[in-house]
C-alpha cells in the first residue's frame, strides 16, 4: 500500500531566518502506517520523536527531528 508522508517544518533553534511552512510530500511503499513512519525515518537518517496512530481514522501524526530541526508529520494512504 502507498502512504503519503507530509512533513512541515515546526523549529529550527538558533536561526535568524523565518521556518517554511509549506509541506514536503513523499510517497513510501509499506504494509502500515507504522512500517511508512520508520522507512521515512530511517531514509532520513532522522529520528522519530513521537507517532500516534488513533483508533480509527485516516491519518496518523507524528513528530520527526533531523539534526537541529523539528518536523511535524502526517501519515495517510496514497
Amino acid at each position: 500500500m502507498q502512504y503519503t508522508i507530509e512533513a512541515r517544518e515546526l523549529s529550527k533553534p538558533h536561526s535568524n531566518r523565518p521556518h517554511n511552512a509549506e509541506s514536503l510530500r513523499t510517497v513510501v511503499v509499506a504494509n502500515d502506517a507504522d512500517e511508512a513512519i520508520h522507512q521515512y525515518v530511517r531514509d532520513r537518517d532522522a529520528e522519530l520523536v513521537s507517532f500516534t496512530q488513533p483508533a480509527r481514522g485516516l491519518e496518523s501524526i507524528g513528530t520527526v527531528k533531523k539534526e537541529d530541526t523539528v518536523f511535524l508529520v502526517r501519515v495517510y494512504a496514497a
